[in-house]
């Protein structure tokens, strides 16, 4: 597909073009140990039923139903049923068996009354059961979970904390995953010293090459900072050709837009790097580059902090993750209510920093926050969110409904 990457295009269009123009890297097998935050590249099947075999729910005596429909009644314990332990006999009329908490349920009960209810007598020969039981009281039956053969999990969803017990449980000591890719970030800007310098005049410190590299990482990225580089196209071009070498994408900041010293642009296009775009209707955002060299995707942010944090969560974390086999490789979008006007713009889609808290009704409310552009990641800090105000939209009142998208933190 031809693309024109000089028209400025919609955000949604830059998010399909993106996604269509990433490929899953190859899946790895890893040990299950090391397989937290990564994606499954491969549906998890159940090899046994869940639970294995009839369960009991609480501690207390295995019983006949019907034996105790009048109570109290007095049953002969012959036995004792625990968790890893199980009592292996069928339970005859008149008898129960002591059990506990996940323990099997033996043959020939059907009900499982609570200790609490329970009394021992005759020197803990019999049991007397102070209260009726309903048959299937307190058991979870066998495979009422999960049966044998299903499919638990899909290919495309993140492994956290709560699968990995699954993942455990149906005997996955190693998992196949997506690959995670080799990411080299490289801020431009002959204006920009490292955080350890002292900026001179006309200086600032570089910023944007932890941020990137930090978003970056929470995708499951393993992650290149390279040196700051210059406003030069050789020197760039130089650069960009090394860190294409070894980088599955390569993220930059800076010298993007239409100025005399913005050289990203000129640099790939003499590298013969094939662009898909380069403008976004987007704010903040615009001058934001989409590329490839050779087999490296390529995304040239723009220089302002804010604008940074905005376009590498639309546009490369979604290619990040895609590349990973995420199934939602990009952000989601919720519905909130809007604490605060906010205002829009003509031609542009914006994308505005928001505090996101639940009122005591449990309204989700999206807080706009006061900032002074794209340069102010002082008061950007605090954003959890952001509120999406479609272009051509002058401004947004107070309690309306507005879509958001959270920040990954």
């Amino acid at each position: 597909m031809r693309y024109n990457q000089t028209r400025m295009i919609p955000v949604a269009e830059a998010i399909q073009i993106v996604t269509a123009q990433t490929r899953p890297l190859e899946p790895e097998r890893i040990f299950l140990a090391d397989a937290l935050g990564r994606f499954l590249a491969e549906d998890i099947v159940a090899d046994s039923d869940l639970p294995p075999f009839d369960r009991a729910q609480m501690d207390g005596y295995a019983v006949r139903a019907a034996e105790v429909a009048d109570v109290p009644a007095r049953l002969r314990i012959v036995g004792e049923s625990a968790a890893g332990a199980g009592w292996h006999h069928e339970m005859k009329t008149g008898e129960a068996v002591r059990i506990m908490t996940g323990a099997p349920v033996p043959v020939g009960a059907d009900g499982v009354q609570q200790v609490e209810l329970t009394r021992e007598v005759d020197d803990g020969a019999l049991v007397e059961i102070l209260e009726s039981v309903e048959a299937g009281r307190s058991i979870v039956r066998r495979a009422a979970e999960i049966k044998a053969g299903e499919t638990v999990l899909r290919a495309g969803e993140d492994i956290n904390a709560a699968t990995i017990a699954t993942l455990a449980s149906f005997g996955y000591a190693q998992v196949k995953v997506g690959r995670r890719p080799r990411v080299a970030v490289m801020a431009t800007g002959s204006e920009l010293v490292d955080v350890d310098q002292k900026p001179g005049p006309d200086q600032i410190r570089d910023s944007n090459n932890y941020t990137i590299a930090a978003y970056a990482s929470l995708t499951g990225a393993i992650v290149e900072r390279w040196p700051l580089a210059g406003d030069d196209t050789e020197e760039l071009k130089k650069q960009i050709k090394q860190a294409a070498e070894t980088a599955d994408v390569l993220i930059t900041s800076g010298g993007v837009s239409m100025g005399v010293y913005d050289f990203m642009k000129p640099a790939l296009k003499e590298l013969g790097a094939e662009i898909f775009f380069e403008r976004v209707a987007l704010r903040p955002g615009k001058p934001t580059v989409f590329a490839r060299l050779g087999n490296t995707l390529i995304f040239g942010l723009p220089g302002n902090p804010v604008s940074v944090t905005v376009t590498f969560n639309l546009f490369a974390r979604a290619a990040l993750r895609k590349m990973q086999g995420a199934k939602q490789p990009g952000l989601i979008e919720e519905t909130a209510v809007l604490a605060r006007a906010v205002r829009g713009s003509a031609d542009r889609e914006s994308y505005l920093p928001a505090i996101l808290r639940t009122d005591e009704k449990g309204t989700l409310l999206a807080e706009p926050l006061k900032w002074g552009g794209s340069s102010d990641f002082v008061a950007f800090a605090r954003a959890t969110a952001l509120i999406k105000v479609p272009a051509g939209v002058k401004m947004i009142e107070t309690s309306a409904l507005v879509e958001v998208v959270r920040l990954p933190a």
